[in-house]
C-alpha cells in the first residue's frame, strides 16, 4: 500500500509535511549541493529583516545538554536580496513551496516587508517571526502579548493575499490569548514554537559562553514544550500549524502532528546533520505502516 505523505497547508498541497525551519538551513541554495530540495515538503528561508543585519559577536553558537544554545541576531543581507536573488535561485532549483521568515522592528516594518514579499512571485507562503529572543528593541516582545500580535498580524494581512503565519513565542503562560488574536486579524496559520531564553557559563573563563549572554535554547529538550504548545493552540483555533521545536525523528513528526501540526518544522537537527530532512522523510512512509496510517492528514489534530 502507498502510503500518502502529503498535507494542505492552508491552501497550498506540500508533497510531505516535513519543512526546514528558518535559520537552520544556510539561505537555502547552498544546500541543493547535497540533495535535491524537491524532495522538502517546504522550505522555511532564512529570516530576513527590512535593511541588512551583521547579526550579534561572536561566539554565538554553543553546544549544551540536551541542545544548543544560539544568538545569532538575525544576521541576513536583507528583504530585497532575499526576494530578488535568493527566492529566484531556489525557484530554479525545485518548485518547491517556499516560505518567507519576516522580522522586525516595528508594526510598519513588518508590513513593509511582507509588501515585499507578497510581490515576489517565488514565495509561496508568508511567516512573520513575532517571537526571536535574540535581538533587541523588538522581536518577541511582540509575541507575548495578544494586542501587539494582533497590531502585527493586521498590518501583515494587510499587506498581502498570500497563506500569512504567525510565529509565536513559548514565553508566556497562556499562548491561546496571542494565538486567537493572530487569527481574528486574519492570520492563516500558525508557528510554534520558538526558541526558549537559556545561558552557559565557561566556568574556566568565568564567563558566558555567548558574547550576548544569553541566546535561545533549541534542541531535542525542546521537542516536549512544543508539543503542548502546538497541542494547546490546535485546540483553540480554527487554522493550521506548523508545529516547530526538537524534532529530529519521522516518529517525532507523526507525534506533532497527531497533536495538531499540519506541517513540521525541523530545526537544530539540520546543524548536526545536514541529511536530517530527507532521512525524516524517507523513514516516514515505513513509520506509517507500523502505526497502520494510510494518510498523514488523517492523524492531524486527534489527540
Amino acid at each position: 500500500m502507498v502510503r500518502d505523505t502529503s498535507v494542505n497547508l492552508a491552501g497550498i498541497r506540500l508533497k510531505n509535511p516535513v519543512v526546514p525551519a528558518s535559520g537552520t538551513f544556510g539561505l537555502g541554495p547552498e544546500m541543493a549541493a547535497y540533495y535535491d530540495l524537491g524532495r522538502l515538503g517546504a522550505i522555511a528561508l532564512k529570516g530576513t529583516t527590512l535593511e541588512p543585519r551583521f547579526g550579534n559577536p561572536t561566539p554565538r553558537i554553543a553546544e549544551c545538554t540536551g541542545g544548543l544554545l544560539n544568538a545569532v541576531g538575525l544576521q541576513n543581507p536583507g528583504i530585497d536580496v532575499l526576494t530578488g536573488e535568493t527566492a529566484p535561485k531556489i525557484r530554479a532549483l525545485c518548485d518547491t513551496p517556499l516560505i518567507a521568515n519576516i522580522s522586525g522592528f516595528s508594526v510598519e516594518e513588518y508590513g513593509i516587508c511582507c509588501e515585499k514579499a507578497d510581490r515576489c512571485p517565488e514565495i509561496d507562503i508568508i511567516e512573520v517571526n513575532i517571537s526571536c529572543p535574540n535581538v533587541h528593541n523588538g522581536g518577541m516582545a511582540f509575541g507575548t502579548d495578544p494586542e501587539a500580535a494582533a497590531a502585527v498580524a493586521r498590518r501583515a494581512r494587510k499587506a498581502t493575499g498570500k497563506p500569512l503565519f504567525i510565529k509565536l513565542s513559548p514565553n508566556v503562560s497562556d499562548i491561546v490569548p496571542i494565538a486567537r488574536a493572530c487569527e481574528d486579524e486574519g492570520a492563516d496559520g500558525i508557528t510554534l514554537i520558538n526558541t526558549l531564553p537559556g545561558m552557559r557559563i565557561d566556568i574556566r573563563r568565568r564567563k558566558p559562553v555567548l558574547a550576548n549572554r544569553t541566546g535561545g535554547f533549541s534542541g531535542p529538550a525542546l521537542f516536549p514544550v512544543a508539543l503542548r504548545f502546538v497541542n494547546q493552540a490546535a485546540s483553540a483555533c480554527h487554522i493550521p500549524i506548523m508545529g516547530c521545536g526538537g524534532v529530529s525523528s519521522a516518529e517525532e513528526v507523526i507525534e506533532m502532528m497527531m497533536a495538531g501540526a499540519t506541517a513540521v518544522q525541523v530545526g537544530s537537527a539540520n546543524l548536526k546533520n545536514p541529511f536530517a530532512c530527507p532521512e525524516i522523510i524517507d523513514a516516514l512512509p515505513s513509520v506509517m505502516e507500523e502505526l497502520g496510517i494510510e494518510k498523514l492528514e488523517d492523524i492531524i489534530g486527534i489527540v
